[in-house]
C-alpha cells in the first residue's frame, strides 16, 4: 500500500503594513500576487472547507524516435491507480492517497515499476508552479504512443526490469488574466469560475532527465538495424532551459458546467549525453516542449464533480543525427468535493 502526503503552499496572502511606512521588497512581492477577483466571474471559496474523494494515476514514459525511418521505440511505466481523500482550506491542501493492489497477471505482462512520484502543482492566482521531482525503475515495451501506451491488448510485453529514469523539473507561468479566469476551479476546487474567460500564459521551465539500463535501451532483436544509424546506448543524460507561452480558456455554460482547456508550448536548448561501451558523444540541440491541461466537470458553490488532466512532454535532440529523445510525464484525475461553510475560522 501505497502513502502520498502532499502539502501545497497556494494563496501566499497578504501583508499588513502601516501607514505611511515604506513597503519592503517582500511586501512588494506579496502585494503583487495578490488578486481582486472579479466577483461577476469567479467566486472564492478558499475560506470554506472543501472536502475530497479522488482516484488517479500519475506516469511518466519515455520514446527513442529516429525521424529519417519515421520508427520508435517506446518505454512506459506500469504503475498502480491510487484513490484517496483530501481537504483544502485557505493556503492548505493536503491528499491521502493509498495505491490500489497489484493483479498478478497484469505484471505478468506489463512487469512491475517501483516509482517515487512527487509531482506538485501550485496554482495562484497569478502563477502556475509545476515541479517535479520522480525516480521510476521497470517499463516495458509499448506499441502505441501516448502516456499509457497500449496496456489494455492482452498480450506478453518485452519488460526492461533494469530500465530506471529520473526526472528533476520546474516550471512557472504567469497569468495575465487573473481576474477572471481561474485553473484553481478547475484543478484546486476552491473557486467556482461562473463565466466563460480565458488568458494569455507565459513563463519558462528547466529539467534535468536520466535514464539507465543495464544493457542497450535500443532492444536488440528490432527488425531494423539500422534504427539510430545502428548507434547503441545503455544511458542518457539530458539538461534544458525553455522559455514557454500559451493560452489557456474556460467554458461556462449555465454557470455550473465547464470545460477548460490549457495549451502551451515551450522552444530552448539542451545538453544531451548518450552513455555508449566505448564513449560519450554530448551534443546541444534544439528542446520543444509542450504542456497540456484539460478538465470538465460540474461546480458550483457546494458541490465539484470533474475530471482532469496534466501532461508535459520534451522533446530533445541526440548527438545522433535525426533523433532525438522524447520523456512525458503528468497525471489524471476524478474528484467529487464537498464544500462546508465555517461559523468560525480554522486558523
Amino acid at each position: 500500500m501505497r502513502l502520498q502526503l502532499v502539502l501545497l503552499l497556494a494563496g501566499l496572502g497578504s501583508t499588513m503594513v502601516a501607514q505611511g511606512q515604506k513597503n519592503t521588497f517582500g511586501e512588494k512581492v506579496f502585494g503583487w500576487l495578490r488578486t481582486q477577483n472579479d466577483s461577476a466571474y469567479i467566486t472564492d471559496h478558499t475560506r470554506d472547507l472543501n472536502l475530497r474523494l479522488y482516484g488517479g494515476r500519475k506516469y511518466t514514459y519515455y520514446d527513442v524516435v529516429d525521424r529519417k525511418l519515421n520508427k520508435e521505440v517506446l518505454y512506459r511505466p506500469n504503475n498502480n491507480f491510487i484513490v484517496g481523500v483530501g481537504a483544502n482550506y485557505k493556503f492548505l491542501d493536503i491528499n491521502l492517497g493509498f495505491s490500489l493492489p497489484d493483479v498478478e497477471h497484469n505484471k505478468d505482462r506489463y512487469g512491475t515499476t517501483k516509482y517515487l512520484d512527487l509531482q506538485t502543482h501550485i496554482y495562484l492566482r497569478k502563477l502556475v508552479i509545476d515541479l517535479y521531482w520522480q525516480r521510476y525503475k521497470g517499463y516495458f515495451l509499448a506499441d502505441q504512443g501516448g502516456p499509457l501506451g497500449n496496456v489494455l491488448e492482452d498480450r506478453p510485453r518485452l519488460l526492461r526490469p533494469d530500465l530506471r529514469t529520473r526526472n528533476y523539473g520546474a516550471s512557472v507561468m504567469y497569468i495575465f488574466n487573473d481576474r477572471r479566469f481561474s485553473y484553481r476551479g478547475a484543478y484546486l476546487q476552491n473557486e467556482h469560475q461562473k463565466k466563460s474567460a480565458g488568458s494569455l500564459i507565459i513563463g519558462a521551465e528547466i529539467f534535468s532527465i536520466r535514464i539507465h539500463a543495464d544493457s542497450s535501451i535500443i532492444p536488440s532483436n528490432l527488425q531494423s538495424p539500422d534504427f539510430f544509424e545502428g548507434q547503441r546506448f545503455y544511458g542518457s543524460g539530458i539538461v534544458s532551459v525553455a522559455g514557454n507561452a500559451g493560452y489557456a480558456y474556460t467554458l461556462v455554460y449555465k454557470k455550473h458546467l465547464f470545460m477548460t482547456l490549457s495549451l502551451s508550448g515551450a522552444l530552448g536548448v539542451n545538453v544531451t549525453r548518450l552513455y555508449m561501451n566505448d564513449s560519450i558523444p554530448k551534443k546541444a540541440g534544439w528542446q520543444l516542449n509542450n504542456t497540456i491541461r484539460a478538465s470538465i466537470g460540474y461546480n458550483s458553490n457546494l458541490y465539484f464533480a470533474g475530471f482532469q488532466y496534466m501532461n508535459v512532454l520534451t522533446r530533445s535532440e541526440t548527438p545522433v543525427k535525426e533523433t532525438y529523445q522524447t520523456f512525458g510525464t503528468g497525471n489524471f484525475r476524478i474528484s467529487l468535493v464537498r464544500r462546508f461553510k465555517l461559523r468560525k475560522k480554522l486558523f
